[in-house]
């Protein structure tokens, strides 16, 4: 069922056409797109729309599901441009790739692109669409603020880490439900349930990364296992980890801070396995979820018509990369 809505996706990426010169500008634009990637924003989107009758393969739907890719593909650019990230599923990063520079002005261009296919789509409700993107917009850059933030502050908690990764990650997975919403026009209720099943998705697939960045396989994740660690990362798993651990765990951490990337990755992580943070990483993961298993169930449309939004968002949650 899902790979429908991604087949109309990628239909519609692949209708993007870019210009011959400056090749430097556009080429790393066709490159991260490109890259593909779970699609999971357009695909929402797409999905939201269609439970009150909306012809998704029409412009006025696909070109907004389009935007949302390209915002979401365009912070990636500029956020592994600050993170120093060297791979972006499996592949060299844009700065990596090019520069920084032509990585800061192609991430330019795809943001002015995302509005420009919110206003091809020509829907009714065009004001309220820009007005919740612009919203949503401006929470992803406060969400990668307060993470850049919290690389160099000793007073982050877990509290804290929620509400950053409830902007930087889970904002624009309730966006993209909500504009589906509202381009269909669905009852303000609904638009803000299913924007609440976003933010609770969001949620728990963020925290599920961050089990992934320590626990998974490189090359399933598609990035640097360990990433978060050598990055100093103040993920759910660390902040949960030196809540749980004692005085002696604590001045390990600290010390292996200072330690070669690939020491610092092993002893961290076998401080993780230690305090036991894995099944607290799994609980938490799992209350969000059934938090927006409950904002689905009051949507006021028949459960048949929610089940591809059930379906993918049970899929999310059993994924290993």
């Amino acid at each position: 069922m899902i790979n429908s809505y991604l087949a109309i996706v990628e239909e519609e990426l692949k209708k993007l056409e870019y210009p011959d010169s400056p090749g430097e500008l556009y080429e790393p634009i066709e490159y991260i797109l490109a890259l593909g990637g779970k699609r999971i924003r357009p695909i929402l989107c797409l999905m939201a729309a269609e439970l009150y009758g909306a012809d998704i393969r029409s412009k006025q739907y696909t070109s907004i599901a389009l935007a949302i890719e390209i915002f979401h593909n365009f912070s990636l650019v500029h956020d592994d441009i600050m993170d120093e990230a060297p791979l972006r599923r499996g592949k060299e990063t844009v700065h990596q790739k090019w520069n920084r520079d032509i990585a800061i002005l192609s991430g330019d261009v795809m943001l002015v692109q995302a509005y420009d296919a919110i206003l091809k789509a020509e829907n009714e409700n065009f004001k309220d669409l820009i007005a919740q993107f612009n919203r949503s917009a401006i929470k992803v850059c406060e969400g990668q603020q307060y993470d850049m933030n919290f690389e160099t502050s000793k007073r982050v908690n877990i509290n804290d880490y929620i509400e950053m990764i409830s902007l930087k990650t889970a904002e624009l997975i309730g966006c993209s439900l909500k504009l589906g919403a509202i381009a269909s026009n669905a009852s303000k209720r609904d638009a803000e349930l299913l924007y609440s099943f976003g933010l609770n998705l969001g949620l728990a697939f963020q925290i599920q990364d961050d089990y992934l960045d320590a626990f998974g396989e490189s090359e399933k994740v598609g990035k640097q296992v360990g990433g978060d660690i050598l990055a100093n990362k103040k993920t759910y798993l660390m902040l949960k980890t030196l809540e749980l651990a004692n005085e002696q765990q604590k001045a390990d951490i600290e010390r292996a801070l200072n330690y070669s990337p690939a020491d610092k990755v092993e002893a961290i992580l076998q401080i993780f396995n230690e305090v036991g943070v894995k099944q607290h990483t799994m609980e938490i993961i799992d209350g969000f979820f059934q938090k927006a298993v409950a904002d689905l169930k009051m949507v006021s449309v028949e459960m048949d018509k929610k089940e591809g939004l059930s379906q993918l968002a049970n899929y999310l949650m059993k994924r290993d990369h």
